[in-house]
């Protein structure tokens, strides 16, 4: 059983940044494909990266060049970077754990959300 608990969001004018950080417990986290989920209201919820346990990346085209996935194994966390934000980055964040495979279609563990907000 995993738990993963995100932070960092907040209100954040256009063009400003944001760091988000998940905290994860539980075994093989080195090895897991940890993402990044977010959903605006009114809209469906969307991947905006992820980062397998091989050492891969991948972005949403809406976030490529703006947005950096990290994580630090060490202390089983997992980072999202967001610069030049945009007022449609409005959205609450989620943090997603897959234990098995290198992607976060079908994650295993959910974060609560945070909740970010973009906006003069």
């Amino acid at each position: 059983q995993w738990q993963l608990v995100e932070s960092g969001g907040g209100l954040v004018q256009p063009g400003g940044s944001l760091r988000l950080s998940c905290a994860a417990s539980g075994t093989f986290f080195s090895i897991a494909t940890m993402g990044w989920y977010r959903q605006a209201p009114g809209k469906e919820r969307e991947l905006v990266a992820i980062f397998t346990g091989g050492g891969s990346t991948n972005y949403a085209d809406s976030v490529k060049g703006r947005f950096t996935i990290s994580r630090d194994n060490a202390k089983k966390m997992v980072y999202l970077q967001m610069d030049s934000l945009k007022p449609e980055d409005t959205a609450v964040y989620y943090c997603a754990a897959d234990r098995y495979t290198d992607t976060v279609n079908r994650p295993q563990y959910w974060g609560q959300g945070t909740q970010v907000t973009v906006s003069s």
